[in-house]
């Protein structure tokens, strides 16, 4: 079987479990100079794909915000379970054929600031880069990524694999999602002030509002305001 019939036979799996989103990026992406966070290679030396997966919030959660702010992060933590069982059951399958694999910590997770390093607030990788690589997205204003059917309202986790797979990556799409640069309604919206229309966030300033002043609560005000 060639690498791309395997993607194809995987992205099939996935789907039928449930997933909506559905990508490969080869992990050399993650060596670009322009990508600075911590790279899948550092967990999995054998790495060579990362497949990433992800699920849409329902419309309904984003727009009781801030009211429904326990509304909506239920709604997350649903879609969090959703994607441990499609993630879990896709790297079974992959392991059954011969590979090794490993979850990477839901995008956005409930448990993303324990999982995260505890002085950058940073992932073992980034998810949204690799999505990015995977031709998926472009990120927005708010450092979330913009996908063309459901624009930021995604959850996502990713697999680890050293399955040779076929990369997806689209070179033309640009870095920065084209509509943001005269957009800048989330950057208005964040309470807590967490980025700038220059393109920079400060982590802690987010993490401490959903972990303090919202008990932890997850905010979501920056994915209301996107007009994507």
């Amino acid at each position: 079987m060639t690498k791309d019939s395997y993607t194809s036979t995987l992205r099939a799996a996935a789907l039928e479990l449930g997933a909506e989103l559905f990508g490969v990026a080869d992990v050399r992406h993650f060596l670009s100079p322009e990508y600075t966070g911590n790279r899948p290679q550092d967990f999995m030396e054998s790495a060579r794909s990362v497949i990433v997966l992800g699920v849409a919030v329902p419309r309904g959660s984003i727009e009781s915000l801030p009211k429904g702010r326990a509304e909506y992060t239920n709604t997350l933590m649903a879609g969090t379970a959703t994607l441990r069982l499609i993630a879990f059951r896709l790297a079974r399958r992959i392991e059954r054929d011969g590979y090794r694999a490993t979850i990477v910590p839901t995008e956005g997770s409930e448990f993303g600031y324990w999982y995260a390093d505890r002085e950058t607030l940073m992932a073992d990788m980034s998810i949204k880069y690799a999505a990015y690589a995977a031709g998926l997205g472009s990120y927005g204003a708010n450092h979330l990524l913009i996908t063309d059917e459901f624009g930021t309202r995604i959850r996502m986790t990713a697999v680890v694999t050293d399955a040779p797979l076929g990369d997806g990556g689209d070179p033309s799409r640009p870095f920065l999602h084209e509509d943001c640069k005269e957009c800048m309604r989330c950057v208005a919206a964040c309470p807590a002030g967490a980025f700038t229309a220059d393109g920079t966030i400060d982590r802690k300033k987010c993490a401490d509002y959903m972990f303090h002043t919202l008990g932890g609560l997850r905010c979501g005000l920056c994915i209301q305001a996107c007009p994507k």
